[in-house]
């Protein structure tokens, strides 16, 4: 994942690689104690690949009759379904998702399980890394509802408690926890709702302009790196401290964004009151000029802020 080190992302395969071995043993061991799912019914399917193809296309289609027919099955077998490929519709395009694993309950509900490789020590995690696991969990789960809506199977097939495998104390054995992902799914909900659809984003970009690095046979771009760039600086950077975990152009965007509040954290620029630039907090905040009538409020806040800040420091005001 972007941001993180190269021994952070191979410590999360090991760990991952080391809850699915022997047949997702310590996994199930995991799962019939915090979902009631027998260990001798359980079955697995790889979803990696289907026949060698790793096509995007054929891996979903695949999940999707998988899927179904486990949510329209009268048997009573538990189904673990290990990497499936979800689509969830964003600005009127598909988004391919991939879950660690879904589980299939005895009760006729899916779970969808999520493995991290961040500790739980003394029952306590970070609340930052929980936080976003929640959310990503949460993406996954509607992304099945709307998947078996298709199909007319209703939402509660969907559990919405996801399961967060995590090592537990400073040993990689695996912990898990019952986390309600609703509140998140509610937000989720609503931004999608929010968001253009990207042909009517697209109409506002500057004509003519391209991203495709016009790839050879080979596969090796032709396009010269420096009008790449040029092409991406077109479009304004929204970046925020949080991109460094999610995004593999976090830094490109950091460059971009250098002197912005928005750099310093959505939270940080919400307290400037939406003041875009770093230069104009410290111009108002040394009481230099007359701020603008939607930036008084918080021009008198930073002179009483570096005020302070100065009597603190012991330094003349």
């Amino acid at each position: 994942m972007a941001g993180q080190s190269q021994f952070a992302i191979t410590r999360g395969n090991a760990f991952e690689a080391q809850v699915k071995a022997n047949g997702c043993a310590e996994l199930l061991t995991l799962l019939r104690e915090h979902l009631s799912l027998p260990i001798r019914e359980a079955s697995y399917d790889n979803l990696d690949e289907v026949g060698g193809n790793t096509s995007r296309e054929v891996r979903h289609a695949r999940t999707r009759r998988l899927l179904a027919r486990a949510a329209q099955s009268g048997d009573d077998a538990g189904t673990l379904f290990d990497h499936p490929l979800l689509c969830l519709r964003v600005g009127g395009r598909p988004a391919y998702l991939e879950p660690d694993l879904i589980a299939f309950q005895l009760s006729g509900r899916f779970h969808v399980t999520e493995i991290k490789s961040f500790s739980v020590i003394d029952g306590q995690a970070d609340g930052d890394k929980v936080a976003a696991a929640v959310i990503q969990s949460a993406v996954y789960v509607l992304a099945m509802r709307d998947l078996l809506a298709e199909m007319g199977i209703g939402p509660e097939s969907v559990a919405d408690q996801v399961v967060l495998v995590c090592p537990e104390n400073f040993s990689n054995r695996p912990s898990a926890a019952l986390l309600d992902v609703r509140k998140q799914m509610t937000v989720l909900r609503r931004q999608l709702s929010r968001l253009r659809r990207i042909d009517s984003l697209v109409d506002v970009l500057p004509p003519g302009l391209t991203f495709d690095l016009e790839l050879d046979r080979a596969g090796v771009p032709r396009r010269l790196p420096a009008a790449v760039a040029g092409a991406v600086r077109s479009v304004d950077a929204r970046y925020a401290p949080e991109c460094l975990a999610n995004c593999e152009m976090c830094f490109f965007c950091r460059d971009e964004a250098a002197g912005t509040t928005s750099a310093l954290g959505r939270a940080t620029r919400d307290d400037l009151g939406g003041i875009e630039h770093v230069a104009t907090v410290l111009h108002l905040a040394r009481g230099a000029g007359q701020p603008a009538d939607d930036q008084a409020e918080v021009a008198q806040l930073l002179r009483t802020a570096a005020r302070l800040r100065a009597e603190c420091l012991g330094e003349a005001v």
